[in-house]
């Protein structure tokens, strides 16, 4: 039994062993969307939201529901996050009103149709970091 709990260690690619990916939000800057995941008392909820990445850190802007959802959540300020084929189970969502110009001008760049969405209330700016 050791022997065989030796070899399949051995034969295991070292990347499929690590408990958690590595928080890279450079890597994402070019991705479109995240998944965001709270828990709130009707249950779990997942929702996507534009991201952009500004001095290495990764920012989301939230509608007022998504707002709700999020600083509702069981789990807040901890949150789940899928980006860039990647799950994070637990990462730190900062509100950053200091923020909020910044990111809206990185959105206004990034993504066309921002022309039409920027006049919609977005009253929370997140920045998120790996726990």
């Amino acid at each position: 039994m050791r022997v065989m709990a030796l070899l399949l260690a051995l034969l295991t690619p070292v990347g499929a062993m690590a408990a958690d990916p590595e928080w890279t939000p450079d890597r994402w800057r070019d991705e479109d969307t995240l998944q965001l995941h709270t828990v709130d008392a009707e249950g779990p909820y997942d929702f996507p939201v534009w991201l952009v990445v500004l001095d290495g850190d990764l920012y989301v802007r939230l509608g007022s529901r998504a707002a709700r959802r999020v600083e509702g959540s069981t789990t807040w300020p901890a949150l789940g996050v899928d980006v860039g084929g990647r799950h994070f189970a637990r990462v730190q969502a900062e509100s950053v009103p200091a923020m909020a110009e910044a990111v809206n001008e990185a959105m206004a760049e990034k993504y066309w149709s921002d022309v039409f969405i920027r006049f919609f209330s977005h009253p929370l700016t997140l920045r998120l970091r790996a726990e």
